[in-house]
């Protein structure tokens, strides 16, 4: 049995069948409606108000009284029981971060590679002989003598899009043509065909595909240069926060395909950005690498993640095949080869390869501990010698997600926290210097310390309402502590006590892993070298505010090292080197993977990290002298 269901103000009416959800009816209907949990109902955010027909729905917390007598249910929970229509409230966008041009930091490779003797790609001219009655060999065969003559190439193999217009394309130019080609085991493959002498640049793409953020590289296949960059939000958050959320998702009824689309619609997207600023044809990307964890790897390649989280954690493969953006769904040259960084388990994945390659770590004697401080929490411990490896689930409260007024560090972002001890007074910094319009996660990071040092948060995260300030107060939800009062209509932005819990979860998440590792191999945080921080926010840690808080372990502050996108610098040198590429299969399978979820002792570690700093204040000699010195002057 179907039925009719008619979305407002859209006006638009799909047929379902009996039992589906509005979520799924709404999807079906080509309307996007946040799903953060991915459809689980854990997060109240697909709300929409039911203003006729019937729907059974499970009761649900994020649903008041009040709410469900004005007609509200979650569209991921309510399943419909007859014709309806339903309103659905205007959707908050996410905006587009971090766009910029002439990128200079990252113009010059790693010395571990010379790609210029080692290019995934080549670029050559030809001049084939014109066809006569004394020489009639066909045009392809004719292409391949000449780049065999001319430049030693052979053999060479072509696609069937390709050799549709290679007839025209031959004789509009006169027999005078540039090749691009990519270099395989045994021989090459063609391209593309371009008309006449070769052109001042060929680009291609690198791009790391965050959970959260998706970044991007347009890169001078010819000279190594940066000439642009892009960035935005993931799409597919509208399905899940975090990469478990979205892996439920991707099980519903059309859930995968869906999620591959909001991949291919946010890369696409910033493919179209930075092509139209430089004034070039989509076209005229003649390659793309990309790093991405193992679940928005698969995503990506529209591949089923669905044995990622279950029991024994698998992924469907290490190595993806080759392929070709047209197979993939990219919108540049669909001849282009498409290469993705390998991963190593179902949660450390080609991001923490690129990573792992880009820093350095897999050729240093140091002892090195590296982390990608970012929703999954990946970290590696080792040398040139060997390398271990897991990740820890630390959620998107670091990058703004998850947080009542997190948002990302953007113009408007509360960036820095300073509170009087004394008057419990805040004071801040804004990105951009505008208005403050939410908190990012280097201000969720400097507020929580700050609460924490001048007594108006305890150890457990619990805010003090005894203490006399303004700004400590019940919310909405709970205990808050506003750090910057609204204006002009503008609501207070505010660090609540569920905000802080979510924050001292991720902070505990990523120190158990740091102490598993070392464990594991009976060693201790003093026998640490340095430290590499990864990840866009990675290079925004205040350090010490780290150190207070239990984010990183109490160690000198000479051994920490700042690298920002690691997993981008990775899918950089991948996109040009083939021998950084060999490098990167190499490092995969050296790395060890541990999976903390079969291991005992992480739960032990992780639930004593679930304090300010920690359990063991011992472990923390300058947070403990910290504290001595603020209660001694107080």
């Amino acid at each position: 049995m179907s039925l009719r269901v008619t979305f407002l103000p859209q006006r638009l009416t799909v047929e379902v069948p009996l039992g589906t959800t509005i979520l799924e009816a709404a999807a079906r209907a080509g309307i996007e409606i946040a799903a953060p949990c991915g459809g689980q109902g854990r997060c109240g955010r697909c709300r929409v108000q039911l203003e006729e027909g019937l729907v059974d729905q499970p009761e649900n917390a994020h649903l008041s009284a009040a709410d469900r007598a004005e007609g509200y249910v979650l569209a991921c929970q309510a399943r419909l029981l007859g014709p309806a229509s339903v309103r659905v409230p205007e959707a908050v966008p996410l905006e587009r971060v971090v766009a910029g041009v002439g990128v200079t930091d990252f113009q010059a490779l790693s010395p571990a590679c010379d790609w210029k003797h080692s290019p995934t790609l080549q670029v050559l001219y030809v001049e084939c002989d014109p066809p006569s009655l004394a020489d009639n060999t066909n045009d392809l065969d004719r292409l391949r003598r000449a780049l065999s003559q001319r430049h030693g190439v052979a053999p060479v193999e072509i696609g069937l899009p390709l050799l549709r217009m290679l007839p025209q394309r031959l004789r509009a130019e006169g027999w005078r043509v540039t090749t691009v080609l990519e270099p395989r085991e045994g021989g090459f493959r063609l391209v593309d065909v371009l008309p006449g002498r070769p052109p001042e640049r060929v680009y291609g793409a690198a791009v790391d595909i965050g959970t959260t953020t998706v970044k991007l590289f347009l890169v001078d296949m010819l000279t190594g240069e940066v000439v642009d960059s892009a960035s935005a939000y993931n799409a597919q958050i509208s399905r899940g926060e975090d990469i478990i959320s979205r892996i439920i998702f991707s099980q519903k009824e059309g859930g995968l395909e869906h999620l591959q689309r909001l991949a291919l619609k946010t890369i696409n997207g910033l493919l179209a950005e930075v092509a139209r600023r430089q004034g070039i044809d989509l076209r005229q990307i003649q390659a793309f690498s990309a790093a991405g964890n193992t679940t928005m790897t698969q995503l990506f390649l529209g591949v089923n993640p669905k044995y990622i989280r279950e029991e024994p954690y698998l992924p469907t493969m290490a190595h993806a095949p080759r392929m070709t953006a047209g197979e993939v769904g990219l919108a540049i040259n669909p001849n282009a080869p498409v290469y993705c960084a390998p991963c190593v388990g179902a949660y450390v994945g080609g991001d923490i390869v690129a990573g792992v390659l880009s820093s350095g770590m897999y050729r240093t004697d140091r002892l090195t501990l590296f982390i990608d401080v970012g929703t999954n929490g990946e970290i590696v411990l080792g040398n040139s010698d060997w390398l271990i490896a897991c990740a820890c689930s630390a959620g998107p409260a670091f990058e703004g997600a998850g947080v009542r007024c997190g948002m990302r560090a953007t113009d408007g972002a509360i960036d820095e926290v300073i509170i009087d001890g004394r008057t419990l007074e805040a004071t801040y910094r804004v990105i951009g210097g505008t208005e403050p319009q939410g908190i990012c996660g280097s201000g969720l990071l400097s507020a929580l310390a700050e609460l924490f040092v001048t007594g108006v948060v305890d150890k457990a995260g619990r805010i003090r309402r005894d203490l006399p300030s303004p700004r400590i107060r019940m919310g909405e939800h709970g205990p808050e502590y506003v750090i910057a009062w609204g204006r002009d209509g503008r609501p207070d932005i505010v660090l609540t006590e569920v905000d802080i819990n979510n924050l001292i979860r991720a902070k505990g998440a990523i120190y158990a892993g740091f102490s598993i590792l070392l464990r594991s191999l009976e060693l201790d945080f003093s026998m640490v070298e340095q430290i590499l921080i990864a990840g866009s926010f990675g290079q925004y840690i205040n350090i010490e505010k780290a150190i207070q808080i239990g984010l990183l372990p109490d160690l000198p502050w000479d051994r920490f090292r700042y690298l920002g996108n690691t997993s981008l610098l990775g899918a950089y040198q991948t996109l040009l080197c083939q021998e950084s590429r060999d490098i990167a299969d190499q490092i995969a399978a050296r790395m060890t993977y541990l999976e903390l979820s079969a291991d005992n002792r992480f739960m032990h570690e992780y639930t004593s990290a679930l304090f300010l700093p920690h359990t063991d204040l011992e472990a923390f000699p300058s947070v403990k002298a910290l504290l001595q010195r603020v209660r001694s002057f107080a």
